[in-house]
């Protein structure tokens, strides 16, 4: 009955001290494998590469391939390598040792005329760091003994010119069909990187009657005309004109000459057609409200170049006209350097109303 209870004893004894004694990590020792923890496992009997993986997670297999063993069979006191994720760090016995290592052997490649020399150059750093220490000391005893920022305030402070900034508001443009952004750029002297920076665009590609923000340039900034009462000849169909109140942008407003006749003034967008029945030598347009037979002026606002033309009819708005102010023939647009079917103008003629 002792016996036994003496067993029991022993019995439990030796599973309280497997179960909280201090888990055994590395067999043998570790060592480094590129920076990683390489364990060093001494086989002992009934040891397998299954047994070893299990305890250290990791497959049987791969710690097979990595020792280069086919065979699963494993001998007594072999030693096998076994592989960790784990950085791999000095102990600080051996950094000392490694330390004290790579000291005694810069020591020893230095010669006595080195040394010399090394420590003559770290006495003058440490006599030019005193200097420059000492300097900055009474520099900055002067500084607090000079006289009151009230002096410094009194000196003339010179005005610095800022640059004058550009707070002229965009304007809003209408695409038309066929227009290109590099066509609109020349039309308001400005860039293709202005217009798509102003509207956040993503993509060249514009879409008839989608509004762009454009802001035009200064030498295309559109100027008053300077405006004064001329007879022209009634036999060119010309007549001094006076801003039509209906039209897209207006000028100063003249009395009527001797022939009765005002001079409108309007700008906005013209377009072309070309029909296959028309003189292309005939110089011809159609106009909302102008009467037939009058002499149009027209200027291209982006080439500044300049026309005359025949009104022989009016037109409706349509798809194709809207926002038109004149509609012209080929020969028309090909002599004002049109570059799109659309573009901007300005125009002035005669009208016998105000």
């Amino acid at each position: 009955m002792k016996f036994k209870i003496l067993l029991i004893t022993v019995s439990l004894f030796t599973i309280y001290t497997s179960l909280f004694a201090k888990p055994v990590i590395d067999s043998v020792g570790v060592k480094n494998s590129d920076g990683k923890k390489l364990i060093l496992f001494k086989v002992k009997a009934k040891d397998t590469y299954y047994s070893i993986g299990r305890r250290y997670h990791i497959q049987p297999e791969a710690l097979m391939k990595f020792n280069g063993k086919k065979k699963a069979a494993l001998s007594i006191g072999a030693i096998v390598e076994v592989p960790t994720n784990e950085p791999y760090k000095k102990s600080h016995k051996e950094k000392e040792t490694t330390e004290k290592v790579a000291k005694s052997e810069n020591v020893a490649k230095e010669t006595k005329k080195e040394k010399k020399a090394r420590l003559a150059r770290e006495a003058a750093e440490a006599r030019d760091e005193k200097k420059y220490k000492h300097i900055n000391d009474k520099e900055s005893a002067q500084a607090q003994e000079q006289t009151p920022p009230e002096r410094v305030a009194e000196q003339p402070v010179q005005a610095v010119q800022q640059p004058v900034q550009d707070n002229t508001p965009p304007t809003q443009y209408k695409v038309s069909a066929g227009e290109t952004l590099y066509a609109i750029s020349k039309r308001f002297n400005t860039t293709v990187d202005d217009i798509t920076r102003l509207n956040n665009l993503t993509s060249t590609t514009l879409a008839p009657g989608q509004l762009l923000l454009v802001k035009s340039g200064e030498k295309d900034t559109p100027q008053p005309p300077v405006t004064s009462p001329v007879a022209a000849p009634v036999a060119h169909d010309s007549a001094v004109m006076t801003p039509n109140k209906d039209s897209s942008s207006l000028d100063h407003h003249l009395n009527a000459n001797r022939y009765g006749l005002y001079e409108k003034n309007e700008r906005g967008v013209a377009t072309w057609m070309d029909e296959a029945g028309l003189d292309p030598n005939k110089k011809l347009v159609l106009h909302r409200t102008a009467p037939i037979g009058t002499v149009i002026k027209i200027t291209n606002t982006m080439t500044n170049r300049t026309t005359f033309a025949k009104v022989v009819g009016s037109f409706t708005d349509n798809e194709a006209t809207k926002d038109v102010i004149i509609i012209m023939t080929k020969n028309v647009a090909d002599s004002l350097g049109a570059l799109d079917k659309r573009f901007h103008v300005s125009i002035s003629y005669g009208s016998p109303n105000e």
